[in-house]
């Protein structure tokens, strides 16, 4: 008599689905009980606002007073290769390497890790109107550059433009026929 191995796949399915209904019902209760982590544009929660960016390492945080932080990790980087201004709400950020830090050709390497290269403008969104551009201090030492952005005393209200609303007549049912009449 032989012997016929087989999978049952409607129990391997059965089991999958099992799988999955406690992985969502796990998913549920664990943003559901009080003190669960939501995620929320409020400070704290150390959510990743800009993803873009993974070179150089960098940290972004606002302090209690509501002064805004970049910190950006240049080892290898000199501070006339670094530039940063404003442009409207965005600071922007760009590096070079220069070209005594490049590598030689010939250099064979055991282990590889810390490979310098230019970073192209990295735009940060910096409010203008809450925050003092003019005022903001940039500090290169050992390696990590320090920009300090404090906030405004007064927020600046966003010019508007009124717009002048028109009222018209309504026409009266007896002008209307002797328009069309005539």
């Amino acid at each position: 008599m032989k012997s016929h191995d087989y999978f049952d796949i409607g129990k391997i399915i059965d089991e999958i689905f099992d799988a999955a209904e406690e992985f969502s019902t796990a998913l549920k209760d664990s943003m559901s009980y009080p003190g669960a982590k939501v995620y929320s544009w409020r400070f704290g929660d150390e959510r990743d606002y800009y993803p873009a960016y993974s070179y150089p390492p960098s940290n972004v945080y606002v302090k209690d007073d509501k002064t805004m932080v970049f910190e950006f990790a240049l080892a290898g980087f000199h501070e006339e290769d670094i530039t940063i201004e404003f442009r409207g709400d965005h600071l922007i950020f760009a590096a070079t390497v220069s070209e005594d830090q490049e590598s030689e050709e010939s250099v064979k390497y055991f282990k590889r890790r810390l490979k310098l290269k230019d970073i192209q403008e990295q735009k940060y969104f910096v409010p203008a109107d809450k925050y003092d551009q003019q005022a903001t201090e940039a500090v290169f030492r050992n390696g990590i550059l320090k920009v300090t952005v404090p906030p405004r005393d007064v927020v600046q209200a966003a010019e508007g433009v009124k717009v002048n609303i028109k009222t018209e007549k309504p026409e009266s049912a007896g002008s209307k026929k002797g328009k069309e009449g005539s």
